[in-house]
């Protein structure tokens, strides 16, 4: 007996506070998440876990949010979280400049435990004070 390979999409993530409907697009130059302005880039993951930190750590008071969303260009590693940060691109993490269809919004995650948010709010916050937190765009 013979088993085929089957082919399969994979999922891409971005974790948010704005409430957004299946079929919007996210698109570069709207708010940042993370600081005051706009970014250029749209940014999203492959995995979960680096949506759910995009989520939690997303500026604002609304509800956290996870979309599966579908890149419709080109797309290339978050310098962000590679290389400087990480060697290689071990959270799946990218940027694009074309919009990404939402098609979907995720629901009952679990998020990270509250004093890991807040650790890492206060690690940016000291990052930032200190002029070590820089968003390359």
């Amino acid at each position: 007996m013979s088993v085929a390979a089957s082919m399969f999409a994979q999922s891409y993530f971005h974790g948010t506070k704005a409430e957004l409907k299946i079929g919007d697009a996210i698109v570069a130059g709207h708010r940042s998440n993370f600081k005051a302005g706009a970014l250029s880039w749209a940014y999203f993951s492959a995995t979960l876990d680096a949506a759910i930190w995009g989520a939690e750590l997303a500026r604002g008071v609304a509800p956290e949010r996870i979309y599966v969303v579908e890149p419709t260009g080109q797309m290339e590693d978050d310098p962000n979280l590679t290389d400087q940060k990480f060697p290689g691109n071990p959270s799946l993490s990218y940027r694009t400049r074309d919009p990404l269809r939402i098609i979907a919004e995720l629901t009952g995650w679990q998020g990270h435990a509250p004093e890991q948010v807040q650790q890492m709010k206060e690690g940016l916050a000291r990052l930032k004070a200190e002029g070590a937190f820089d968003i390359i765009d």
